[in-house]
């Protein structure tokens, strides 16, 4: 056995996941087993790991028996179903969706502000992020809170199609081209649904 962990990617097949994934890779994260976990349209699929293709295995209950660290992207309702059952089995998840973030007794950690509340994370094994707009912001006004106490900040967001799937791109995709389409032949009075 090497001096590396055990993970596993739930949620490896969409967006988030095939990142995550490659973020692993890139800063050669010391992995010695990766499980990559998705539905099961999604099992037997194959995803490159440091040039090995690793096929993907249905998430379920007993998916995380000797995991170390549970990377979650499947979305809030498979998080809520499955992340408790990864901490059982003795794995540290992290979750990547809205699911857990509201949840008192799971720490919402930004590591580059508040790396120390990982310690939190022994109450259920989950530690959650906050969404990528949220991350962004609190990493460049960290800095300023502890120069100048800062007391109250207003912000506006547009979030992305891609934070919803690849099947979202995929749909904006297809009605830009719609629109684009009826625009030539129908002008102006059409528009898309998102």
């Amino acid at each position: 056995m090497g001096k590396g962990f055990s993970v596993a990617v739930a949620g490896a097949t969409g967006a988030v996941g095939q990142m995550m994934i490659r973020v692993l890779e890139e800063r050669n994260f010391p992995v010695d087993e990766i499980r990559f976990l998705a539905s099961e349209r999604s099992v037997g699929k194959k995803l490159r790991f440091r040039g090995e293709e690793i096929p993907v295995q249905k998430l379920d209950h007993n998916s995380f028996n000797g995991v170390d660290i549970a990377l979650f992207s499947a979305g809030g309702s498979r998080s809520l179903e499955f992340a408790p059952s990864a901490a059982k089995a003795g794995a540290t998840v992290i979750d990547n969706s809205s699911a857990w973030r509201m949840d008192p007794d799971v720490p919402l950690v930004v590591p580059e502000v508040n790396p120390h509340a990982i310690k939190d994370a022994s109450k259920k094994g989950i530690i959650a992020n906050p969404n990528c707009s949220t991350i962004q912001m609190v990493v460049v006004l960290k800095p300023l809170y502890d120069r100048a106490k800062i007391n109250r900040i207003v912000v506006s967001t547009y979030q992305a199609v891609s934070g919803t799937g690849l099947k979202a791109i995929r749909e904006l995709e297809e009605e830009i081209i719609l629109w684009a389409d009826r625009r030539k032949s129908e002008g102006d009075n059409w528009s898309p649904k998102a």
